[in-house]
């Protein structure tokens, strides 16, 4: 992850990528031309890498030159395109084919078109290093393209965000969740892990997702994945992860704006865990930790056993039914605290003691992600 000015941006194409893409683009130009020599003609300021790095592959005699035309400010591409050098050539009877770093709107390429209208070349081409066809509003034919790429800011390899990542050698994709807090919030029976959820959630202004709250909305309100998950719990089998990243899905997406998610319950197996990182990943973030309420057994057994008295919960008023939760709760964790250590995000918290001394603890690990 890099930061330029205010954003930040994530690795997207490598460096072999693009070296890969552009020996392609020459093999496949020259066999096209044949003995015709070429004038490439670079946009400035963002393919002045894209064209050094291309004519050193192109393998015959070419002519090479540049014009400049302003197309961005900051990440949003302007309407409005002005010519600001032009060309000092004659290409009457000339091949031109013009190689660009990036065609989004196309309106760049307009203004191209526009310029050699009168220039009376014998051909106008138009060879670009990445394209995004999601983007892209004109008419006008590509006839080389690199690499196709998703509706997303990107810098590096001559493209910037306000003058930064020019530089860079390969290419990175903005990240559009600039700050987000994600975390895994994991504790056995009686930890307490609920009360400071809701103390977390309002320090942070992180948004509370609990799967076992999740499932009874779903299923209490019928929805489509409350209906499909209780076909499965009514036949006594197990919900498939996916019914359940489906439904964190929806929630994550009805707070889009959040400035984090505390996930309560879930993950419970790996492939869940790297379920979730996926899920992640696709809104531009992350799990940042997995932190787990620690209290010995003992002291979980006799607060159960206290709640029980007025919960009106069957499983907290019975010792066995209690330290078989309990066990269960280990059993599945350790999986899950070895996933997380290995990435180094697992951390363990003092789940002993009064509810402010266990939220501070809980927030000074926060704190330093």
């Amino acid at each position: 992850m890099i930061k330029l000015h205010d954003k930040f941006f994530k690795p997207f194409i490598s460096a072999k990528q693009i070296d890969d893409a552009l020996q392609r683009m020459a093999t496949e130009i020259a066999d096209d031309l044949g003995d015709i020599v070429p004038m490439f003609i670079g946009i400035l300021n963002g393919s002045f890498m894209v064209v050094s790095d291309f004519v050193k592959k192109y393998p015959k005699p070419c002519e090479v030159t540049f014009i400049k035309l302003a197309s961005y400010e900051g990440v949003k591409s302007t309407e409005d395109i002005q010519r600001l050098i032009g060309l000092t050539q004659d290409l009457t009877g000339r091949t031109v084919i013009i190689l660009e770093d990036i065609i989004d709107t196309g309106n760049t390429l307009a203004e191209v078109h526009r310029i050699f209208k009168n220039e009376n070349v014998k051909s106008l081409k138009i060879a670009t290093l990445f394209y995004k066809p999601e983007a892209y509003k004109k008419d006008f034919k590509l006839h080389y393209v690199g690499i196709e790429i998703p509706n997303k800011f990107i810098v590096g390899y001559g493209l910037d965000y306000d003058g930064l990542g020019r530089n860079l050698p390969e290419v990175y994709q903005i990240k559009q969740t600039q700050h987000m807090t994600n975390l895994v919030l994991f504790g056995p029976p009686g930890a307490g892990k609920g009360t400071q959820a809701e103390f977390l959630k309002e320090k942070y202004n992180l948004v509370h997702i609990s799967t076992g709250d999740v499932f009874r909305f779903n299923i209490k309100n019928e929805t489509a994945l409350g209906m499909l998950a209780k076909s499965y719990i009514d036949k006594g089998e197990l919900v498939p992860d996916q019914v359940t990243i489906d439904m964190l899905n929806a929630e994550v997406e009805k707070n889009a704006d959040a400035k984090g998610f505390i996930f309560d319950g879930f993950p419970r197996t790996n492939a869940q865990a790297e379920a979730l990182e996926k899920l992640m990943d696709s809104k531009d973030s992350q799990i940042n930790a997995m932190i787990a309420l620690e209290v010995e057994d003992e002291i979980l057994v006799q607060r159960l056993l206290g709640r029980g008295k007025t919960s009106g919960r069957a499983d907290d008023a019975n010792e066995s039914i209690i330290r078989n939760r309990i066990t269960e709760y280990y059993n599945k964790t350790a999986i899950l605290k070895e996933y997380y250590s290995a990435q180094d995000k697992y951390f363990g918290v003092d789940g002993v003691g009064s509810i402010e001394d266990i939220t501070e603890r809980l927030s000074a690990v926060i704190d330093k992600l």
